[in-house]
């Protein structure tokens, strides 16, 4: 909590103001997106939470702390290239995007929340009441000038039982299916302004149509300026087979569809090539003029 909220707040309780202050909701941001590592820019980053508290502030930094951002749209121009690599048009992406002081607290809770999601909990060991045998003791207590061992499943012997070890545990966390959404929409936008990502023909697919060829796929890919060795990920509306198997072998390639869209592969990538029929189906979900209660079979990133 800044300065400026907790003089507000102190303004309320004492008394002290020179006018009246009406009551008011203060919503404060997250402290994993200040005070988090995460969300640094370099090892060095040191929090810029005040040391002291400030008793005299003016009254404008309080508005200004308790203002409330909205979502905002960013519009941005894509270039639609062919197989063979040419330009042949463009255009228009308009997503959702968080704004700039939440962003990457929106994106890190997102990716949390999938990554977790992913755990299956099924790790379990056994503690030294669950080890089989180890009834007996193993000798006497005295006359043989050895340590006295009481069972044989003691954690300090091979084969005995493990202390503090793994159980298996439900890891899953729940997340708001707009603020999912959300998610999923700023890093596509923020790869789209970074210059990350570009579009191609929906007819892509229909030059494997022969059969599969894992060498046609890699010149395809050069053709479009990307790096065969760098991280790709291709979203389209339907991966015709041959595609898939002419892609499979390349490890830096990832295919997905709108069932299996999800926020790590988004990341994970360095550069992102959509379908022409796949930019229209971001603009219908995760656009601006998206309908926010439409029900969408997009319950994959929480299982």
């Amino acid at each position: 909590m800044d300065n400026a909220t907790l003089h507000c707040i102190f303004l309320l309780y004492s008394g002290g103001a020179s006018e009246s202050v009406m009551p008011m909701a203060v919503t404060t941001p997250s402290l994993s997106f200040f005070y988090s590592s995460i969300f640094s820019k370099s090892r060095g980053f040191t929090s810029s939470a005040p040391s002291s508290f400030s008793p005299t502030p003016t009254r404008s930094s309080c508005s200004t702390s308790l203002s409330i951002s909205v979502v905002r749209s960013q519009m941005a121009q894509l270039e639609v290239f062919s197989f063979s690599g040419e330009k042949v048009g463009d255009t228009q992406l308009d997503l959702k995007s968080a704004p700039s002081d939440t962003a990457r607290a929106v994106v890190h809770r997102g990716i949390v929340t999938d990554l977790r999601n992913r755990r299956r909990g099924t790790a379990s060991t056994l503690t030294r009441g669950e080890v089989r045998g180890g009834g007996k003791k193993p000798f006497p207590q005295k006359k043989l000038g050895r340590a006295r061992r009481g069972s044989q499943r003691t954690p300090l012997r091979p084969g005995g039982g493990v202390v503090f070890g793994p159980k298996p545990k439900d890891w899953s966390i729940k997340i708001n299916r707009k603020e999912k959404r959300l998610a999923i929409s700023t890093a596509i936008a923020s790869a789209v302004q970074a210059a990350d990502a570009l579009v191609v023909e929906d007819e892509f697919g229909e030059n494997f149509e022969d059969r599969p060829k894992t060498k046609d796929f890699i010149d395809a890919l050069r053709r479009l300026g990307l790096d065969p060795s760098e991280k790709s990920t291709f979203l389209m509306m339907d991966v015709p087979e041959n595609v898939r198997l002419s892609g499979r072998n390349i490890r830096s390639v990832k295919m997905l569809t709108p069932r299996t869209l999800n926020l790590f592969d988004i990341l994970d990538a360095k550069k992102l090539v959509f379908t022409k029929s796949a930019v229209d189906y971001l603009n219908s979900v995760y656009g601006a003029q998206a309908a926010g209660d439409e029900e969408e079979e997009e319950d994959v990133g929480n299982t």
